[in-house]
């Protein structure tokens, strides 16, 4: 697949795309052609744009978190930049940092309405867009953690290991791809999620250099993953390459889950 050629032309948005694993993914669709709608909170897709120096993708202001803020965005986009020929969908909201004793309902019906909610309405109406076109591409992200629970074991006082909010969101998110992909099949809308497994940002990496060994010896591969490497995954979903695969999670956590 030449990403110069597949994505020139189209319009994708990524949501959440000026983020640790969503920026590779904004730039990598800016540079093969695409029109790329960057949608972040405040201030993050522009700087995003000044520093990678992105011609192709408009950055975009919106807590989609605020369901009308998002449905008038989603509209003001249709309007100016036509319904998108594909959405890469990456914020998540989680308690993280609190032990699982220290977790309250409100912590986690936070986690549940502010993950899952924006997602539904968004895959919903972006989904419904596509379908008066026939055709579209919608990647969630989940997380490995959506199908498999933390070693307790790997992690050392004061950390916590990954909070059961988040992995039951990211799981959640699994089960509605696959409902969503039911439904918008017979209208040429493709669903699928990419699971990656662990991609620590810089500062866990350069503060916690032995959570990092006990990561790296979790994998098949011995190591962590780089945050481009959930790039060709993303895009590989998106594109024509994969018009026959719908409902599927694509694991990207080198070898994580295979024992």
């Amino acid at each position: 697949m030449n990403p110069n050629t597949t994505f020139a032309g189209k319009t994708i948005w990524v949501t959440g795309g000026a983020g640790y694993l969503g920026s590779p993914i904004t730039a990598a669709l800016d540079a093969a052609g695409a029109t790329t709608i960057c949608l972040e909170l405040p201030g993050r897709a522009e700087a995003l744009v000044r520093e990678r120096v992105l011609s192709r993708t408009v950055p975009v202001s919106v807590d989609l978190t605020d369901l009308a803020a998002q449905r008038a965005a989603v509209a003001q986009l249709i309007e100016a930049h036509g319904t998108p020929d594909g959405l890469v969908h990456l914020p998540f909201v989680s308690s993280s940092g609190k032990k699982l004793e220290e977790i309250s309902t409100a912590d986690l019906d936070r986690t549940l309405t502010g993950s899952l909610s924006p997602a539904f309405e968004l895959c919903r109406s972006v989904a419904t867009a596509m379908s008066a076109k026939g055709r579209g591409s919608i990647v969630l992200f989940s997380s490995m953690y959506g199908l498999v629970a933390p070693d307790p074991k790997i992690y050392f006082a004061p950390m916590a290991p990954n909070p059961i909010d988040y992995g039951a969101s990211k799981a959640a998110l699994i089960q509605m791809c696959r409902y969503l992909a039911v439904h918008f099949g017979p209208k040429g809308v493709r669903f699928n999620c990419v699971a990656p497994g662990p991609f620590p940002n810089p500062k866990i990496q350069a503060d916690l250099p032995q959570f990092i060994a006990q990561l790296n010896a979790k994998t098949a591969l011995g190591r962590i993953g780089h945050r481009e490497e959930v790039v060709g995954p993303a895009l590989f979903l998106l594109s024509d390459g994969a018009s026959y695969i719908t409902g599927h999670t694509l694991v990207v956590d080198g070898g994580w889950t295979v024992w």
